[in-house]
């Protein structure tokens, strides 16, 4: 009789730290899972240009959203957009809004011109996922996103220093590894 118990106590122990893997597994699935649909989600907002960052960070079921955009609709929509996915329980959006200032829109164009109308970086204009993001604040830019090479960082970088009335440049590109 004792023999039957130690039996049944042991399956049932084997059965539980088994129960428990596959809760770890499914647990790191589902937050890949959430990671994943989160930048789909993000990537498909209308008016996410390259005027605008936003990253992200899961922790289980709370997703943090931060960076910078133009329009204050953009961090409600990006909230909004993520709130729906399964697995997802809070929301904390930390998106900064850029102060509206006619002077930086006219620096965000010139920029855009001077980095997009360039032939070696006009590859980057091609869609949102690998943009070189400009990102000005108060005549300061910030420039965010990948690029394949060293030499395509540094010639956004002498692009954006040449515009006329930028008081700083923060160049923050990084460079993909090569395949």
């Amino acid at each position: 009789m004792k023999r039957k118990l130690l039996v049944v106590v042991s399956v049932l122990s084997l059965m539980a730290l088994g129960l428990s893997q596959d809760r770890g597994e499914t647990s790191a699935r589902s937050q890949e899972r959430i990671v994943r649909e989160v930048r789909h989600e993000l990537l498909m907002l209308p008016y996410f240009t390259v005027f605008d960052s936003i990253s992200y960070r899961v922790d289980g079921g709370t997703v943090t959203l931060m960076g910078e955009v133009v329009r204050p609709s953009l961090k409600s929509d990006a909230g909004n957009s993520i709130k729906h996915i399964e697995g997802v329980e809070r929301v904390d959006n930390q998106i900064e809004v850029l102060p509206p200032s006619p002077m930086d829109d006219g620096l965000r164009l010139r920029l855009y011109r001077e980095i997009y109308g360039y032939p070696a970086l006009e590859k980057y204009a091609m869609g949102v996922q690998r943009a070189i993001r400009i990102i000005v604040k108060n005549g300061r830019v910030t420039l965010e996103g990948g690029v394949d090479n060293e030499t395509d960082k540094n010639i956004a970088g002498l692009r954006a220093n040449s515009v006329p009335g930028i008081f700083q440049v923060t160049n923050n590109l990084e460079v993909s590894p090569q395949k």
